[in-house]
């Protein structure tokens, strides 16, 4: 299985897949029985990952999310969380995108996307390198807080202490975030964003 040790981590479509497979008489056959063996991992129609039993690798949830769907980053809890920021494990992984929302399910998990315009969507995304190997996109601290205030549902918060209690109560939001956060990036989703209000709060008690 040296080809696909190769591959890694990286979510690979169809026809890398095949290529890889072209000495075979059947790429096409050969790719639906390694995926019946549990030696590669459909994320959706065309798409696949190494199995970590091959690769020896563990996945990357954030990874595969930019790769499912994009342009998108990962945000929201499932980035408060992979910063440390909230205590709870995430079992959704939640990304923002230019095109419309959409939701995928697979054997790795659910994953989410919620449309934003292109204005908004542009502000506060970073490219995390992992491990020295490969890197995804994700919100910063103040992005993935911004993008959850706004993509939150009939989240009604009018004063800075109801604000306060949706962070400590809800979220479980480590506080002392709020310290290092850098308060250009909220100024600028206040320009473009939705729910200004709310995230003018957030900027008066930072």
């Amino acid at each position: 299985m040296e080809e696909l040790e190769q591959l890694g981590i990286i979510p690979v479509d169809y026809a890398v897949l095949r290529s890889l497979f072209s000495d075979y008489r059947s790429p096409r056959n050969k790719i639906a029985n390694l995926e019946q063996a549990g030696k590669i991992i459909r994320l959706k129609r065309g798409l696949y990952v190494v199995s970590p039993k091959i690769s020896k690798q563990l996945l990357s949830a954030e990874l595969i999310a930019n790769h499912i769907y994009g342009p998108s980053y990962v945000s929201m809890e499932s980035a408060l969380r992979y910063y440390g920021l909230i205590p709870e494990q995430v079992y959704t992984i939640r990304s923002m995108t230019i095109n419309r929302s959409r939701n995928f399910e697979n054997s790795i998990g659910h994953f989410e996307y919620i449309a934003a315009n292109d204005a908004y969507y542009s502000i506060g995304i970073k490219q995390q390198i992992a491990e020295n190997k490969y890197t995804f996109l994700i919100a910063t601290p103040e992005k993935a807080l911004c993008d959850m205030i706004i993509a939150t549902p009939q989240l009604r918060i009018q004063s800075e202490k109801a604000l306060v209690i949706y962070l400590r109560e809800d979220l479980r939001f480590d506080m002392s975030g709020l310290d290092n956060m850098d308060t250009d990036i909220i100024k600028e989703c206040i320009e473009v964003g939705k729910k200004k209000e709310v995230l003018k709060l957030l900027l008066k008690l930072i």
